[in-house]
């Protein structure tokens, strides 16, 4: 592989496993009014996949082609 799409690889990898880690540890939505509280559960299914597609792209950029 290409030295250049290696990095791109790379650099985009650890930009989807940051982005990834954030939204899953984000703060909870959450409306105070008066004595009624609500608080929007948050689905972490987009950031299972946003980790995955980040650990997918690290691994290729680490992948070794022939010489």
């Amino acid at each position: 592989m290409n030295k250049t799409i290696k990095t791109v690889l790379l650099i985009a990898g650890v930009a989807l496993l940051v982005y990834g880690t954030y939204t899953m540890i984000q703060p909870e939505t959450e409306v105070s009014i008066g004595d009624l509280d609500l608080i929007k559960s948050q689905d972490n299914t987009n950031s299972y996949i946003t980790i995955a597609l980040g650990i997918a792209a690290v691994a290729l950029s680490l992948i070794k082609g022939k010489n």
